[in-house]
C-alpha cells in the first residue's frame, strides 16, 4: 500500500486455497465446477477472531462432521491493520493458521476479503484511519476507495456513482482468476429459530436449483474486546447457530441439518446434471424433479402452507407432507428426509454455577480478596487534555482508541446569579448522538442517558463559586451498516444548556471553552493488565459506586468444560482476564417484560426476527465466555471497570454443560440418514430412535422418561399420554443403559401395541455421565 491514494483490490466473494492441494474452479451457470466436476456444496460461516486458535480444530471437525464442504469467513481489515502500515496476524488474528487447519481437515475455504464486511463488527471492518484519508468517500466510485460487500440494499442511496462502481467491482473480481488455493443488542430479547424452519429454508433453496448454500452463522462465537458493532451489539455472537458460542453442538439443529446435507448429497448427481422441473401437487404444494437422460432421478416435495398438512399424489404413490415442510426423495420414490420430522437428539444445555471460595488451596473456582481504584471524575490526564471552543464530535476526536471521552466545563456563579436564585428548578439539558452519557455535577453523578440519540434534562444543584460540569460520553461499538454509515457521528453535539429559570430563559453552554480528554486514567496506567501500583487493598471495598475499577485473582473451574462468568450484581462495564478483554458487559440493561417471548416456537409460516424470542424481562446477556486457553489453573487476574455501580462480590463462574438429552421419533418418520448405506437402494426402512452421549467417555446412566404411544410435551417436560406401551421401558433400558449410544426401532413389533389405528411415537429422555 503506497503513501498516496489507497487503491485496494479485494474480492466480493472469493474461494481460497485449502493450502494442501490446488484445484481449478469455474462456474458454468448451473453450479461451481471443481476440477471439471459440478458440485452441490454446503458452506458455513465461522469467523476466526470470534473464537480462539485452540478452539479452531474442534469447530472445524464438528463442521465437517455436520456435512459442510466449505467454511466461510470474512477478513477483518481493522483487526489486522489497526494503525496504517502496522499489521497483526497473531493469536486469534492468525488467518493463515485458520485456513491451513480448514485445508488439513479436507474442507475448502470461502474467503471474503471485503474488506467492508458488515458482520455486526465495529465500523463494518474498516480501520478508522481510513476515515481520515484526504478525499476518500467510502462505498462509492471514489479513486482512493475500491472495495465492496453487501451493497445491494444501499446502492440507491449512492446515486449516479453506484452503477459505475459496481461495474468496476465486477470487472475487477472476474479479472483476478482466483480459484480454490442468522443479532442481539443490549436491552433486547434474544431471537432463535427452530431447526425445522432452518431446514425448510435450506431445502427450498436446493429444491429451487440452488447448488451452494452458506449458513450465516454456523458458529457465531464471541465479540471479544471492543469488536462488536451496532452500536449496542452484545458480546455474545451466538446467533442460535448449529455450533453454539462455546463450540458445543446445538441439538437438534446441528443433527437435523447434518441429515439434510446427507440427503442433499444423495441427490447431487441428478441435481448437477440438469435443471429441476417444478409442477403443482395441489394448493400450496409442489414437486421439483431432477430427471436425467441416463435415468437418474431425485425429487423434492414441498408443502409451504403455514398450517395445513397435505397428502399428495406423486409418481404413482401418495405422500404425507406436514405443513411447512420439504420431503427429499433421492430416487423419486422413497422419502429419506422431511424437514419437519426431526430424527436428531435434543440436548438441553445449561450453565452450572461453580462454587467460589477464598483460599490458595481451593480445588474449586476461587476469588482472592478484591482490590479497587476510583476513576477520577473529569480531566485527570493533564498532559493529554486539550481545550477547544464548542462541542466536538467524538469519533473524529478519539479515532476509536477508547470508548470514553470527557467533556468538562467550569461555571463560576455569584450569589445573585439567577441559576442560584432559581436553583430548585434548574435542569442541565444535554443532547448527544450517543451512545451512552453520564453527567457529573461537582463530582457527583447527576444523571445519564443511552441511545443512538440522547436528549436528557437532569435536575442539578449548583453552588456559589466554581461548579464543574463533567460529561462522560461513551461509544458502544461503531455503526457497521447502512448507506454512509461511516459518517454517523457520536458524542455530545449539543446544545448543552441550563434550563428552568423563572423567566423561561436558558443559559447556553455549547460554545464555551470546553476541556477534553480521550480515555480514562485507568486505561492510561494499564489497569486492565492488573499491574499498576494504584490498586487499593483496604478492607472497605466500595460497592455500587460509579466509575470504579476492581481487581482480583482466581483459580480456574476444574475440568475441561467451557467457562463463563456471570455478571449478576454488576451494572455496566468492561472486563479483562489476564489482560485479555472479554468484552463489554451490561446486565443492568433488561429486555422488556412485555415482549413476545415463547419457550416453544411454532416453526410453521414465514420467519422473522421477532417471531421466536427468549429472555423477556431478563438481561440480554448474563453469561460471558472466557476461553479455556486464556486461563491458568491458579493465579488468574480478573479486572473490571464498573461504570454505573455494582457489587463484585456477587460475580460467579459457571461451566457450560449438556444436561438432559432426548429423542422423539414417530412411526411415520423415515429412518435416520446415519443408518442409510451409501447406496440408498439397500437402505434401512424402519424408523429408528437414536441416542448418543454428547461427550467422549460418557455412558447413559439414567432414563427418567420412556414412553411409546402418544406422549406429550418437549424435552424436559415430557408426559405420558393415554396410549402407552408397558413393554417400551424394558426394551429401551436394555438397549441403552450403560452404553455411549443406542438405537431402538420404532415399531409395534419391537415396542408393543398400546393402541391400534393410531400413529405412535417413542419419546426418551436420558442423562449421561
Amino acid at each position: 500500500m503506497g503513501s498516496g491514494t489507497v487503491a485496494l483490490v479485494f474480492l466480493l466473494s472469493v474461494a481460497a486455497a485449502s493450502v494442501c492441494f490446488a484445484v481449478n474452479v469455474t462456474y458454468d451457470g448451473r453450479a461451481l465446477v471443481v476440477d471439471g466436476k459440478r458440485r452441490v456444496l454446503v458452506s458455513g460461516s465461522i469467523h476466526y477472531p470470534r473464537s480462539t486458535p485452540e478452539m479452531w480444530p474442534d469447530l472445524i471437525k464438528k463442521s465437517k462432521d455436520g456435512g459442510l464442504d466449505i467454511i466461510e469467513t470474512y477478513v477483518f481489515w481493522n483487526l489486522h491493520e489497526p494503525n496504517r502500515g502496522q499489521f497483526d496476524f497473531t493469536g486469534r488474528k492468525d488467518l493463515v493458521k485458520f485456513i491451513k487447519l480448514v485445508g488439513e481437515a479436507g474442507l475448502f475455504v470461502h474467503l471474503r476479503i471485503g474488506p467492508y464486511v458488515c458482520a455486526e463488527w465495529n465500523y463494518g471492518g474498516f480501520p478508522l484511519w481510513l476515515h481520515f484519508l484526504p478525499g476518500i468517500q467510502l462505498r462509492t466510485d471514489n479513486e482512493p476507495y475500491k472495495i465492496e460487500n453487501e451493497y445491494g440494499n444501499v446502492e440507491s442511496e449512492y446515486g449516479s456513482s453506484a452503477k459505475p462502481y459496481i461495474d468496476w467491482a465486477a470487472q475487477m473480481a472476474t479479472s483476478m482468476n482466483t480459484g480454490f488455493h442468522g443479532f442481539s443488542s443490549f436491552g433486547d430479547p434474544v431471537p432463535y429459530r427452530p431447526a425445522e424452519d432452518v431446514a425448510f429454508a435450506a431445502a427450498r433453496f436446493y429444491q429451487k436449483n440452488g447448488t451452494l448454500l452458506n449458513y450465516y452463522m454456523y458458529h457465531g462465537g464471541t465479540n471479544f474486546g471492543r469488536t462488536s458493532g451496532g452500536p449496542f451489539f452484545t458480546t455474545s455472537y451466538d446467533y442460535d447457530a448449529p455450533l453454539d458460542e462455546f463450540g458445543l453442538l446445538r441439538q437438534p439443529k446441528w443433527g437435523h441439518l447434518k441429515d439434510l446435507h446427507k440427503a442433499i448429497k444423495l441427490c447431487e448427481e441428478a441435481m448437477v446434471a440438469t435443471v429441476g422441473n417444478t409442477t403443482s401437487l395441489g394448493q400450496n404444494s409442489e414437486a421439483t424433479v431432477y430427471q436425467t437422460e441416463s435415468g437418474q432421478c431425485a425429487a423434492f416435495l414441498a408443502n409451504w402452507d403455514g398450517q395445513l398438512d397435505s397428502n399428495v399424489y406423486f409418481n404413482g404413490n401418495y405422500y404425507d407432507l406436514p405443513a411447512w415442510s420439504v420431503s427429499i426423495l433421492p430416487d423419486c420414490k422413497n422419502v429419506v428426509y422431511n424437514t419437519a420430522k426431526v430424527n436428531s437428539i435434543t440436548a438441553i444445555p445449561k450453565f452450572v454455577p461453580q462454587p467460589s471460595q477464598t483460599g490458595p488451596n481451593s480445588s474449586v473456582a476461587s476469588f482472592s480478596s478484591w482490590s479497587w481504584f476510583k476513576e477520577p471524575v473529569g480531566i485527570s490526564i493533564n498532559r493529554d487534555a486539550f481545550v477547544l471552543p464548542g462541542l466536538v464530535e467524538q469519533i473524529n476526536t478519539t479515532a476509536d482508541k477508547s470508548d470514553f471521552m470527557w467533556y468538562s466545563l467550569s461555571v463560576n456563579l455569584n450569589d445573585s446569579d439567577p441559576l442560584l436564585r432559581d436553583g430548585s428548578q434548574i435542569q442541565l439539558h444535554v443532547e448527544s448522538l450517543g451512545h451512552v452519557l453520564y453527567a457529573f455535577v461537582n463530582g457527583r453523578l447527576a444523571g445519564s442517558g443511552k441511545g443512538k440519540g440522547i436528549s436528557v434534562d437532569i435536575p442539578v444543584n449548583l453552588e456559589p463559586g466554581n461548579n464543574t460540569i463533567d460529561l462522560l460520553s461513551l461509544t458502544m461499538g461503531l455503526q457497521n451498516y447502512g448507506a454512509f454509515f461511516d459518517l454517523a457521528g457520536a458524542g455530545i453535539t449539543g446544545p448543552v444548556q441550563f434550563k428552568g429559570l423563572n423567566n423561561g430563559s436558558t443559559v447556553d453552554l455549547s460554545s464555551e471553552q470546553w476541556t477534553y480528554q480521550v480515555g480514562l486514567k485507568g486505561e492510561r496506567v494499564r489497569l486492565p493488565q492488573g499491574i499498576s501500583k494504584l490498586w487499593v487493598s483496604q478492607p472497605a471495598l466500595p460497592i455500587n459506586t460509579p466509575l470504579t475499577w476492581y481487581k482480583t485473582t482466581f483459580s480456574a473451574p476444574p475440568g475441561n468444560s467451557p467457562v463463563a462468568i456471570d455478571f449478576t450484581g454488576m451494572g455496566k462495564g468492561q472486563a479483562w482476564i489476564n489482560g485479555q478483554s472479554i468484552g463489554r458487559y451490561w446486565p443492568a440493561n433488561i429486555s422488556p417484560a412485555s415482549g413476545n417471548c415463547v419457550d416453544s416456537c411454532n416453526y410453521r409460516g414465514q420467519y422473522d426476527q421477532k417471531k421466536c424470542l427468549r429472555g423477556c424481562g431478563k438481561p440480554t446477556q448474563q453469561h460471558y465466555h472466557i476461553p479455556r486457553s486464556w486461563l491458568k489453573p491458579t493465579g488468574n487476574i480478573l479486572v473490571l471497570l464498573e461504570e454505573i455501580g455494582g457489587n463484585p462480590n456477587n460475580i460467579s463462574f459457571a461451566t457450560r454443560e449438556i444436561g438432559l438429552i432426548c429423542a422423539r421419533v414417530s412411526e411415520s418418520y423415515p429412518a435416520p440418514l446415519d443408518l442409510w448405506s451409501d447406496n440408498y437402494l439397500t437402505r434401512v426402512t424402519k424408523p429408528t430412535l437414536l441416542l448418543e452421549c454428547p461427550f467422549p467417555n460418557q455412558v447413559i446412566t439414567d432414563l427418567p422418561f420412556i414412553s411409546f404411544g402418544n406422549p406429550h410435551g418437549t424435552c424436559g417436560s415430557f408426559t405420558h399420554g393415554r396410549c402407552r406401551s408397558r413393554q417400551a421401558r424394558r426394551v429401551v433400558r436394555k438397549a441403552c443403559m450403560g452404553k455411549p449410544k443406542c438405537s431402538i426401532e420404532v415399531t409395534v413389533d419391537n415396542l408393543g401395541e398400546p393402541c391400534a389405528n393410531v400413529t405412535k411415537s417413542l419419546a426418551v429422555a436420558a442423562y449421561c455421565s
